[in-house]
């Protein structure tokens, strides 16, 4: 655990609470003063007294909540860098078309959209032209995998990239595209927290849809 986070937020809720008060104190003294040089014949009245107590009330409650939400939106990134960590050597998947050739096989995974009665495999070349089409049926909604053989159709290591078209009856079904990849780092840049991949680099943490 980093105690100097934990501190650093300890002092700015003792910061919040100084100034919410030292707020309020301003306010009542400038509201004796007002009292003690109104005037006698028009004096302020129990609801104006009423309506300034709840004004300065309400503006003391915002500012501590403001504070309260940036500490809780501080910790929550603290828990999420700690759990990124454990991502490290793990494979994930993120957007994307890409496929990477290993021991004579590559794999990713996609997501439909709604239930489908055909779905069609296709992979693309380096050049980006088909090499390879297979028919892998129906398919119910929702998030599916699969395993292309090369069978020496590109050498080992090649990247290529994959589509896949599906329909129900005469109608398409939309297909979200993952890519398989595994974790070699993590990092913050910028305030963001980042995952460097082995093959496709630097992506957003909020970009891995699951853990493989």
């Amino acid at each position: 655990m980093d105690v100097s986070a934990i501190n650093g937020t300890a002092s700015s809720n003792t910061t919040a609470s100084k100034n919410a008060a030292d707020t309020q104190d301003r306010f009542l003294k400038l509201l004796v003063a007002q009292m003690n040089n109104q005037d006698p014949l028009n004096p302020m009245d129990n609801a104006q007294v009423t309506s300034q107590m709840a004004q300065i009330q309400q503006v003391t409650s915002l500012s501590t909540l403001d504070t309260s939400i940036k500490n809780l939106g501080l910790q929550l990134g603290q828990m999420q860098a700690m759990q990124s960590i454990s991502l490290v050597g793990r494979e994930v998947s993120v957007p994307g078309n890409s496929l990477q050739v290993v021991n004579g096989v590559a794999g990713a995974s996609y997501e439909l959209d709604g239930a489908a009665q055909t779905v069609k495999l296709e992979i693309l070349g380096p050049a980006g032209n088909v090499i390879d089409t297979q028919q892998l049926g129906a398919q119910g909604s929702g998030r599916q995998t699969f395993t292309w053989t090369a069978n020496n159709l590109v050498p080992e290591g090649t990247e290529v990239k994959y589509r896949i078209t599906a329909a129900n009856g005469t109608k398409a079904v939309d297909a979200t595209l993952y890519a398989h990849d595994k974790v070699n780092a993590v990092y913050s840049e910028n305030g963001s927290l980042k995952l460097n991949l082995e093959r496709l680099g630097p992506v957003d943490y909020s970009a891995v849809s699951s853990v493989n």
